[in-house]
Order: C-alpha cells, then sequence, then structure tokens
C-alpha cells in the first residue's frame, strides 16, 4: 500500500503495479467467489473475474436477468445457480443486488454464512443503514467492500479495453484476519484501475450525494434549466441542445477529464475563459446551500429510507418507467436523439 498525495492530503492507495494479477489470483487460488445478482454490476464484476482467471459462479434469479446471463456465457448447473445454492458454495459472497433485493433475499443470503466467509459489497448502503435494512452479518466473516467509481457497463468496457476503473475499497469486519489481501485481490481481479481506501459510511454518504448531485441529478437539473432559458429566449432546438448538451459532452468534458479544469479554460477563447471565471462564483454560491441540504438528508438517513418505501412498493418499476418516459420524450432529449444521429461517425 502506497500513500499519495492528493492536493496535499495524503491518502492510502493500492495500484495494480504493487499488488499485480498474479498476486490477487494466488491469494484467492481456494476461494470459490459468488456474485449474486447480475443487475448493474453483476455482469462487469463477474465477467471480468472469469477473464482474470477466477474461480466465480453467478447466482441469479430466473427470469431475462437469467437469460442474460446465460447469453453471456455461464452455465446453468455449472457456473450458474439459484441465489441460495451459489452462496451455498461460495466462500466469498459478493451482493450486487438492489438495495432492496439485499433486504429482501438477506434472509436467504445469511442462512450460508458459514465461520471464515466473506461477505463483499459494491456499497455501503446495507451495512450503513443496519437499522432500517436489518442487514446485520454474523461476526466470525469477513465484511469488504470494492465500490468501482461507475456504473457496471463502464468497469467492463475498460477492461475490454486494457483500462481499469478507480475503486474505493474498505474493511467493515476482518474476522478471519485476512480481509484485506481478499478484498485487494477482488479490487484488483475485478478490473479496477488504482484502489483508495474509504469507509462503508463514507462510501454511501459520498455515493449517494454524487449521483443525486453532479453525476445525475444536478446535472440534468442544470441541462434543463439552461435549455430552457434558451428556448424561452427564441432559440432553436438544435441550436439550445448544442451549447447546451453536445458541446459540453463531447468537446469540453474530454478536455478536463484529460488534465483537469485549468486544462480546459487553457484550450477555450479569452471570452469563454473570463466568462466562466466570473460565472462560477455565483453558480457555486447558488448550489452550495442545495448540496449540503443534501448531504443532511443522506447522513441523517432520510434519502436511504426513501429509497427504501419506493423501491419496495408493487408498482414501483412501473412508475419509474413512466417517469423515465416522460424525460425521454421531453423537448431537450428528442432533440438529443436527432443530434446524435447526425454525429459523423452515425453517417
Amino acid at each position: 500500500m502506497a500513500i499519495m498525495n492528493f492536493g496535499g492530503v495524503e491518502e492510502n492507495v493500492v495500484t495494480r503495479e504493487e499488488f499485480p494479477l498474479e498476486k490477487a489470483r494466488e491469494v484467492l487460488k481456494d476461494e470459490v467467489i459468488a456474485v449474486i445478482g447480475y443487475g448493474v454490476q453483476g455482469p462487469g464484476q463477474s465477467l471480468n473475474l472469469r477473464d482474470n482467471g477466477f474461480n466465480v459462479i453467478v447466482g441469479q434469479r430466473p427470469g431475462k436477468t437469467y437469460d442474460k446471463a446465460v447469453a453471456d456465457g455461464w452455465v446453468p448447473g455449472e457456473t450458474l445457480f439459484g441465489i441460495e445454492e451459489a452462496c451455498e458454495k461460495a466462500t466469498i459472497i459478493q451482493v450486487l443486488l438492489s438495495d432492496a433485493a439485499q433486504i429482501q433475499c438477506w434472509p436467504m443470503i445469511k442462512k450460508h454464512l458459514t465461520a471464515g466467509k466473506a461477505l463483499y459489497f459494491s456499497h455501503g448502503f446495507a451495512i450503513t443503514y443496519k437499522d432500517r435494512t436489518h442487514i446485520v452479518p454474523p461476526a466470525d466473516v469477513d465484511v469488504i467492500m470494492i465500490a468501482p467509481k461507475g456504473s457496471g457497463t463502464s468497469l467492463r468496457r475498460m477492461f475490454l479495453q486494457g483500462r481499469g476503473l478507480n475503486s474505493s475499497y474498505a474493511i467493515y469486519q476482518d474476522a478471519t484476519g485476512r480481509a484485506w489481501e481478499r478484498v485487494i485481490a477482488l479490487g484488483i481481479g475485478i478490473g479496477s484501475g488504482y484502489l483508495f481506501e474509504t469507509t462503508f459510511k463514507k462510501e454511501v454518504y459520498s455515493d449517494l450525494t454524487g449521483e443525486r448531485g453532479t453525476l445525475m441529478g444536478a446535472i440534468q437539473g442544470l441541462l434543463l434549466a439552461q435549455y430552457e432559458t434558451l428556448r424561452e429566449h427564441g432559440h432553436e432546438p438544435s441550436e439550445a441542445f448544442n451549447e447546451t448538451v453536445e458541446e459540453l459532452t463531447q468537446s469540453l468534458m474530454p478536455l478536463f477529464g484529460e488534465n483537469g479544469m485549468d486544462w480546459m479554460y487553457a484550450n477555450c477563447s479569452t471570452t469563454a475563459q473570463r466568462g466562466a471565471l466570473d460565472w462560477m462564483g455565483p453558480f457555486h454560491d447558488a448550489v452550495k446551500p442545495v448540496f449540503e441540504k443534501l448531504y443532511n438528508e443522506v447522513a441523517c438517513g432520510n434519502e436511504a429510507q426513501r429509497s427504501i418505501d419506493a423501491n419496495s412498493q408493487p408498482d414501483y418499476r412501473e412508475k419509474l418507467n413512466e417517469e423515465l418516459r416522460q424525460l425521454r420524450e421531453s423537448e431537450m432529449w428528442r432533440t438529443g436523439a436527432v443530434v446524435r444521429k447526425l454525429r459523423p461517425e452515425n453517417n
């Protein structure tokens, strides 16, 4: 483990150079890894582990997702099982079900958490809010976490490109004395770029804030506000969308993703630089109170409870699909569908 300096703050990180794949395979050579759930994170993590040479099986309930696992090469009765049978066979149980499904399946999973096994999560939700989820692991198992900083789709795509998606890692309970080497080996096995240390609580607080903030919620709200303003002042949909979304995602994001915001500014016009520097303060001051409110709602558990309550409703999926339909069919994103088709690579 190395100590890296991030903006003047020292943190513990693990790189693939100091903990290579060969070492990870050696650490887990006698383990059976069961990936429970084949939804968002399950495919990427399980396929990367399989391709990296680990002994991995999948546990999934019958249905469309089970059929997807079969299509991806998991063999029923050999590497693909029901959830309970996979948990029974495993020495490491990777719980990659949705938060709501984890609550539902916990009695079945807990039954097979015998002494010395490892319980693995990719989100701190279940453990941090255990008073709400009622997920309390037995004391004689390791409880560990690898949280990739992106979707399972991104994890898999980057793996196939020979790259790695950065992940955080945490140890909640070390019953065997091997929790650290187990969690790091798994982090390397699923294709992480580098691993940085956190806790279950910090992970879920930052994750829920990020998803509701700049990663998803805030960015949609910000884009929509600018798009609406341009449209209300007479700009056509194509112009409003290009100035709001297309230039951001296709031109500017790659620049500051490559070398930072200052580098992106330096590669824009002096007029753009001046305006950005002048207006970042008012935007910061306007949204900072919203982020403070959001973080406090996450920390007190209100956001977790809202998620549990919503996801447990029998008509949740239908309501979600309707909300997504409305988003998809809004003028801004209908315009986006046309703009994407007009990109040179699609013609």
